[in-house]
């Protein structure tokens, strides 16, 4: 596991997220600085610190990504379509989107899609799709992937964070369901350089955690000659 520690460079797997509900303009700043300074492909807030995100990170490679709907997915079509628009507007070139959970355990794959389909077109952006697989069966999983890939998302997404964290097994299955056709983010209760290097192995693209910092210095750690 040391080799493959070695042989991956985290820092451009990490989607630095500040996603609790107490988030401050100067923690968004830290995250921001952190991100810049790892060269971590994206900080990823809440739409309401989209702007100050975009302003800080203008001219950097790291972008700003926004999530929509979160944390439950459950409100209106309208309001996450205007929600994913306004992210946009303000700078987000990337957006993590909760899924409806209910209708996925409905089987109302038509609304789900047109939903999906609908924040894909009309923003342009790079849409992730949360499928919250903590929560759901490997029958709903295989049905909110399907439907999801079909409405142009580019990436499937393991979890918030917020009712259960990624597994290798769900990166795995999303993996073999999605065949290439788009990629994989894990997300959720990422504390650990084995764990990371896991889900990366699995076929995740991206990880998205609030330890990027952590996970890189520990990483930086295994590398030094003991």
């Amino acid at each position: 596991m040391v080799g493959a520690d070695l042989d991956i460079d985290l820092a451009a797997f990490i989607d630095h997220a500040l996603l609790i509900p107490t988030a401050t303009p100067e923690q968004v700043e830290q995250y921001c600085a952190q991100a810049d300074q790892f060269h971590f492909p994206t900080v990823c807030v809440y739409p309401s610190a989209v702007k100050q995100a975009v302003q800080l990170l203008h001219g950097r490679k790291t972008k700003v990504c926004a999530v929509i709907g979160f944390p439950s997915g459950a409100t209106t079509s309208g309001i996450k379509r205007y929600e994913a628009q306004e992210a946009s507007e303000n700078g987000a070139t990337e957006l993590d989107v909760v899924i409806n959970l209910g209708w996925v355990k409905s089987g109302r794959s038509e609304e789900l899609y047109r939903e999906m389909a609908s924040i894909c077109e009309e923003t342009g952006q790079t849409v992730k799709a949360i499928l919250e697989t903590a929560l759901l069966t490997d029958t709903e999983k295989r049905l909110a992937a399907e439907v999801c890939m079909d409405a142009g998302v580019e990436y499937l997404k393991t979890s918030t964070g917020w009712f259960g964290g990624a597994t290798v097994s769900d990166v795995r299955f999303l993996r073999d369901i999605s065949k290439g056709q788009v990629k994989i983010k894990a997300s959720g209760g990422i504390r650990t350089v084995e764990q990371a290097i896991a889900l990366i192995e699995a076929g995740a693209s991206r990880l998205g955690t609030s330890r990027g910092v952590e996970l890189v210095h520990q990483q930086q750690n295994l590398e030094r000659p003991t």
